[in-house]
């Protein structure tokens, strides 16, 4: 019996938002909005979004002892999710500046701040966290040694669920423990550099993808829904159609949601078309963690 549906191992950061009409090109000012705070970073969204749905959810993280610091860990508490495996202290608590225009899209530059210092010895650490966790899910705003050393802390029958952001070439030892590797169109043609070059199809994507040793692979398509890809060949998953106030947490949330659903044993194409509502259910909000549904909110879609 696991403890744990998710363990969620990743950054924690708190993003300042700012509106503005237009993106600023190089060497360009803008004008924006006032500023907000809220609670974010990929493995913190992941942890929240989880637990929000039902999950039974802990986080591996770090945070700083500051302000940004208590707002994270209040939001994680207050969705439901586990800190046991939260340090803080040592240094600020990592930041994310998020730029959203008015169609909903976004840019975002992170100062990983706290993030940067979880280290493979948190991991090992952690020991028992993984022993108790169905589903381990992770991304790359922390040290990429300390994916590796995820990959090698996964008890025998958990499953790990990657999503490589912000991307960065793979070690084969992480690409092979990937079941689902889960990339959007930009992720995607890092990771396969020249080969992406070969088609503009994402099925074309997916198989190349798969071709690099994971189990499985999931490309996510924004408002086209997703396609999975394993050795049954690749599958389209449609989304729900819904006006985009702002996609920030969009994906960690469909991560987060598809990481629960397998852990439940549910296939994948099924926890996929799950997690594309709950991701469209998110973009219909403003914020991160803020605009992250509850399992009832997803089912009324």
């Amino acid at each position: 019996m696991y403890d744990y549906d998710l363990l969620v191992v990743g950054s924690a950061n708190a993003d300042l938002v700012i509106g503005v009409e237009r993106r600023p090109g190089a060497g360009e000012t803008v004008l924006g909005s006032d500023l907000a705070v809220h609670p974010g970073g990929k493995g913190a969204n992941q942890a929240v979004a989880a637990a929000r749905l039902g999950a039974r959810t802990a986080l591996l993280a770090r945070v700083g002892d500051d302000e940004h610091g208590r707002l994270l860990l209040d939001s994680l508490r207050e969705a439901g999710a586990d800190t046991v495996g939260v340090l803080v202290g040592g240094v600020p608590t990592g930041v994310a500046l998020i730029a959203v225009d008015p169609s909903g899209d976004n840019s975002i530059v992170v100062s990983p701040g706290a993030n940067g210092r979880l280290t493979p010895s948190d991991v090992r650490a952690a020991a028992s966290l993984f022993h108790a966790s169905r589903v381990v899910s992770t991304q790359l705003e922390i040290p990429l040694e300390t994916v590796v050393e995820v990959v090698r802390s996964l008890a025998p029958d958990s499953r790990f669920v990657l999503n490589p952001s912000p991307p960065r070439p793979l070690p084969s030892e992480v690409l092979a423990a990937c079941d689902p590797l889960i990339v959007n169109e930009h992720e995607a043609k890092v990771i396969l550099g020249d080969s992406a070059g070969v088609s503009d199809a994402p099925e074309d994507w997916a198989r190349l993808l798969l071709a690099k040793g994971p189990r499985s692979v999931v490309v996510t398509l924004g408002g086209e829904g997703a396609l999975v890809a394993s050795s049954a060949g690749v599958t389209r998953v449609p989304s729900v159609k819904v006006e985009a106030v702002d996609t920030t947490g969009a994906g960690d949330a469909f991560t987060a949601a598809l990481a629960w659903r397998l852990g439940t044993g549910e296939p994948l194409a099924q926890a996929a078309a799950y997690a594309a509502r709950v991701g469209a259910a998110t973009v219909t909000k403003e914020g991160a963690q803020v605009s992250f549904p509850t399992a009832e909110e997803v089912a009324a879609l």
